[in-house]
């Protein structure tokens, strides 16, 4: 079996099994759900997951209704399912922290995608690093929401890389699978696709340096080819540098509201990036 099979296959083990994984303890965990937009069939041929059935979705998550999306500022979205959760990405407490969500996810890099200090009226806080070591482990359903994350690693501040301080987040909720690339540093392989799976709504940093280059994010973000596409991160970097890079397959559209409604009957035709008033 090829290496990059044997990664991917080892990487959704321990997303579907998170107990099996020592340094899981004190991370955020329930018996997983079954994800729906794990996309395995020829990452892993012949793989076979535990619970991959629509039977064994719970009721909650195939719950249907729009998703509403709010670009707070900086990396910070703010999602709001159907069921009334709220949750904020890359949560540094600037952003998003007004009503106090349910949940938020962070990442290290730097304090603008953190906080040590969340509001103890947070009821899941879901750091995108272990601080016990090791990568973190995250698989939980909140109301309608099953969320769950793929580690990847950042720069330290020496120059070099630090294995699992980022962690891409994935939101899946109404039949949509919401994916939050945080402060990725580096080129994904193809066990972090095969772990990642489908996504309908991608959010992708686009400061063009401090993360990735725009041409190595758009090549991600080519790659993983969502319906919906939404910038962020993106300083000084001028908006069509990362569109012209996207090339002729994706729509554009600049709103001019901050939130938008989504739902998966409603996803455009052609796959979009859709620019948010303030991004």
């Amino acid at each position: 079996m090829r290496p990059a099979v044997v990664a991917a296959a080892f990487a959704l083990g321990l997303l579907l099994h998170p107990a099996a994984a020592p340094e899981a303890v004190a991370q955020e965990q329930q018996a997983p759900a079954a994800s729906r937009c794990l996309a395995v069939a020829e990452a892993v041929p012949g793989a076979i997951l535990a619970g991959f059935a629509p039977a064994s979705i719970p009721a909650q998550a195939a719950a249907e209704g729009p998703v509403t999306i709010t670009y707070a500022g900086h990396s910070t979205y703010v999602i709001e399912t159907p069921g009334g959760v709220r949750i904020a990405t890359d949560f540094s407490g600037h952003y998003g922290g007004e009503p106090p969500p349910r949940v938020v996810t962070m990442n290290r890099a730097h304090r603008t995608h953190y906080t040590d200090f969340p509001d103890p009226g947070i009821e899941h806080v879901l750091r995108g690093w272990n601080p016990d070591g090791g990568p973190a482990r995250h698989a939980l359903m909140v109301d309608d929401v099953y969320i769950r994350n793929v580690p990847t690693d950042i720069r330290s501040w020496g120059g070099g890389m630090e294995r699992d301080g980022n962690s891409i987040f994935i939101f899946e909720v109404a039949g949509l699978c919401i994916g939050h690339l945080g402060h990725l540093h580096h080129h994904l392989e193809d066990a972090h696709y095969a772990a990642i799976g489908r996504l309908d709504v991608l959010m992708v940093p686009i400061d063009g340096g401090m993360t990735l280059s725009v041409g190595a994010m758009s090549e991600i973000a080519r790659r993983l080819f969502s319906s919906l596409i939404l910038p962020m991160h993106r300083h000084s970097t001028p908006i069509g540098e990362f569109t012209a890079s996207m090339g002729e397959t994706f729509d554009v559209v600049f709103s001019g509201e901050r939130s938008l409604t989504v739902s998966l009957r409603d996803l455009p035709r052609r796959p979009t990036i859709l620019v948010l008033k303030g991004v």
